[in-house]
């Protein structure tokens, strides 16, 4: 269970809590963020269940669990969207994860809550405070071990980290 938590939240770690004036934390959050993923093995597609009304022993509704996706996680392709859905889903569905199904839906709403507020702070940055994040996160790039600089730099190409594609473009031309 814990690796599909992982994998399904794996975009959303510390960046809601603050976006400083200083990006310090925010770096750590990108490269930590960037780094999962990058770690993370290749989704294998699970066989179609069919979707409860709700989850057992909650009220939540598949649907709903899917337009949270779909509206925190807007920067993912609609099908990286379903994968996460379906990951999310699987995990739900299996008996043994019955007891856990309530916390599991609970903590994947607040992560998910906090990478849309996140997301939506990054928007508001200025070109200027994005060049300025994409400078410090270049000297950051330089120190980083060869291993960690090819997991961070695999995050970025694939765009899947939760910051907006012009500040993605900044963070990949750092690795040049």
């Amino acid at each position: 269970m814990a690796r599909v938590l992982r994998g399904s939240l794996f975009f959303a770690v510390l960046l809601a809590s603050s976006l400083p004036a200083r990006a310090d934390p925010l770096l750590m959050f990108l490269f930590s963020v960037a780094r999962e993923i990058a770690t993370l093995p290749p989704a294998t597609p699970a066989a179609p269940q069919p979707l409860p009304q709700t989850y057992p022993g909650t009220a939540v509704e598949p649907a709903q669990l899917r337009q949270l996706i779909d509206e925190s996680f807007a920067y993912l392709s609609s099908a990286q969207r379903t994968e996460v859905f379906d990951a999310l889903n699987s995990e739900l569905l299996k008996p043994q994860n019955a007891a856990l199904r309530g916390p599991i839906i609970e903590e994947f709403a607040r992560r998910a809550a906090e990478v849309r507020t996140a997301q939506q702070r990054l928007e508001k940055l200025s070109s200027r405070e994005k060049e300025v994040l994409a400078d410090e996160f270049q000297k950051e790039v330089k120190a980083l071990p060869p291993e960690d600089l090819v997991q961070v730099r695999q995050a970025i190409e694939k765009n899947v980290l939760p910051v907006p594609s012009d500040l993605n473009r900044l963070l990949l031309a750092a690795f040049d």
